[in-house]
C-alpha cells in the first residue's frame, strides 16, 4: 500500500444506507476510491443488474475490488454467479467462507470456478465462535486445497479467536489473498467492540511492516462496523490512525 488512498473499504460499514447511489457518497465522504462490496448492497442473484451496478461505482470512480464474504456450499449454479460478477467488475479476489456440511465437495467446487474466473478466494477467519476462526483449521483447509484458496486475513477477528494477526501474516504469506483492517477491544467477559484501527488491540506499525516483508500485494480493505447510522467520521478517524501511525 503505497497510501492512504490505496485502501478500500468494506460496504458493510455503510448497511444502514440501502441504495449503492448513497454507499457511493459516503465512500467518497471518506476520501476512498476502493470498495469491497456485500449482500447489503447487490443482489448476486439477478444477474440482470450487474451490469448497471458496475456500471454506476465505475461512473463515480470507485474500483470494485473484492465482493464478500459470500458464503460457499457446493451449489455451483449460485456460486457461479458470483464469480460472473465479480468478473464483470474487475475483481481478482473475493472473501468467502464455506458452510461446514458442505466440504469437501464445496472446495471442490470452488476450485474449478476460480479457475475458470481467475479469481482467487480468500477465507475469513470469522472470529472464535466460528469452525474457520482458528490457525490450525485454516492451515488444515489450505493443506487440501490448491493455490486458489488462501486467506483473507480479518485482523479484528483474528484477536478475537486468540490468535496474533501478525503472526498469521507470517504463515499464511503464501496463500494471503486480501485484508480486512479491523481492530477491537473486549470486555471481561470476553464481548467484543468495534473501535477506531489502531487504539485496540491491533499493532499498526507491527503489521505493517510483517506485510512490507512478504511483499504483500493484496487487498487492504478497511472496516468498521459500528456507528450504523453514520460511520464516515469514525471511519476518517480509522484513517488518520493508521496514517499517524505508519509515519
Amino acid at each position: 500500500m503505497n497510501s492512504i488512498k490505496d485502501l478500500a473499504v468494506q460496504s458493510y460499514c455503510f448497511r444502514g444506507f440501502k441504495t449503492n447511489k448513497e454507499v457511493i457518497e459516503k465512500v467518497k465522504e471518506c476520501g476512498l476510491g476502493k470498495i469491497e462490496l456485500c449482500q447489503a448492497h447487490v443482489d448476486f442473484n439477478d444477474e440482470n443488474n450487474f451490469e448497471n451496478v458496475v456500471q454506476e461505482y465505475k461512473d463515480a470512480g470507485i474500483n470494485i475490488v473484492s465482493i464478500g464474504v459470500n458464503r460457499f456450499q457446493n451449489d455451483s449454479v449460485a456460486e457461479e454467479k458470483l464469480f460472473k460478477f465479480a468478473k464483470l467488475a474487475g475483481c481478482k479476489v473475493m472473501s468467502v467462507s464455506f458452510a461446514p456440511d458442505s466440504v469437501p465437495e464445496s472446495y471442490s467446487t470452488a476450485e474449478k470456478l476460480a479457475d475458470k474466473y481467475d479469481i482467487n478466494l480468500g477465507i475469513h477467519n470469522h472470529g472464535a465462535r466460528h469452525w474457520l476462526g482458528s490457525v490450525q483449521i485454516l492451515k488444515t483447509v489450505l493443506a487440501n486445497t490448491s493455490p486458489r484458496i488462501g486467506l483473507m486475513l480479518d485482523t479484528a477477528w483474528a484477536l478475537d479467536s486468540g490468535e496474533d494477526p501478525l503472526e498469521m501474516v507470517e504463515s499464511f504469506k503464501d496463500r494471503l489473498y486480501s485484508l480486512h483492517l479491523k481492530d477491537f477491544v473486549f470486555d471481561r467477559a470476553g464481548k467484543h467492540e468495534d473501535v477506531i484501527v489502531g487504539t485496540g488491540n491491533l499493532d499498526i506499525p507491527g503489521l505493517f511492516k510483517k506485510l512490507e516483508k512478504i511483499e504483500f500485494k493484496g487487498e487492504y480493505i478497511l472496516e468498521y462496523e459500528a456507528d450504523v447510522e453514520n460511520p464516515v467520521p469514525a471511519l476518517k478517524e480509522c484513517l488518520s490512525s493508521i496514517k499517524k501511525q505508519l509515519q
